[in-house]
């Protein structure tokens, strides 16, 4: 892909991940607008990156996207990337009787998010010399942590989703990308999680993602090297290695 010059929409960009993806872009040369749900982080970061643009947007709500996408097209006619970055992740006990309301949100957010927002803009996108869509996936897409299974399976869902897009657009001008972070240390699931040694730290995360990002051709799949266990575990013995990896992450 094009690695400057582009107008590019990164949701989800007033923290962790996005937030990191958005400054690297923007540094690269890019005009970058962050959306998300809380405008005190967008223009905390819009602050600390003069140029940076930012709007509002609820992703789970589906009319709320339609005006969304409406209104930055009018603002930002160039916008040929969009990053889908925004998701939620909430932990489940499925034995109990009140994970519903997360699911639905976690489908809602993480899930239809994406797809809607992609039907409101591909027609714009299709329009421009050069586009591209890029998903954020997990390396949870592959192996799911047992306890957060609707986030797990929204992930899976949206991998699907964007190999089936990118067939799709195959012969068009819009090129179709997926990063599957491994666990990163942000705070998508609280505060403990920016300081887990088990996680990846976010810089060395996004330096190598960078790299991978702006390497020509760029992959289809952004993988970094501690995503590869996951991502390829389907390959050796699968059972095991999900009972592994789940024994390891309960423990705190």
């Amino acid at each position: 892909m094009k690695t400057s010059g582009n107008t590019i929409l990164i949701t989800g960009g007033g923290s962790g991940i996005g937030r990191a993806l958005a400054e690297s872009l923007h540094a690269l040369g890019n005009r970058v607008i962050i959306a998300g749900r809380r405008q005190a982080a967008l223009d905390e970061v819009a602050h600390a990156n003069p140029g940076m643009a930012s709007l509002t947007l609820d992703i789970e709500d589906a009319a709320a996207i339609r005006a969304f996408a409406t209104k930055l097209t009018a603002q930002h006619p160039a916008l040929n990337m969009v990053v889908h970055n925004a998701g939620i992740m909430r932990p489940e006990d499925l034995k109990g009787a009140d994970y519903l309301a997360t699911a639905e949100a976690t489908v809602a957010t993480n899930l239809l998010g994406p797809i809607r927002l992609t039907a409101a803009l591909l027609p714009h996108l299709q329009r421009q010399p050069a586009a591209a869509i890029m998903t954020v996936t997990s390396g949870l897409a592959f192996v799911p942590l047992a306890g957060c299974p609707t986030y797990c399976a929204t992930k899976a869902a949206l991998h699907s989703y964007t190999e089936s897009l990118r067939y799709q657009l195959k012969d068009t001008k819009v090129e179709v990308l997926e990063l599957a972070p491994p666990y990163v240390q942000t705070e998508l699931m609280g505060s403990h999680q920016a300081a887990d040694p088990r996680a990846m730290p976010l810089k060395a995360f996004i330096a190598e993602s960078m790299q991978l990002l702006t390497s020509n051709p760029t992959p289809a799949e952004i993988l970094v090297e501690r995503v590869k266990p996951l991502r390829f575990a389907a390959k050796g013995d699968y059972a095991g290695f999900f009972k592994s990896f789940n024994d390891a992450m309960a423990v705190h």
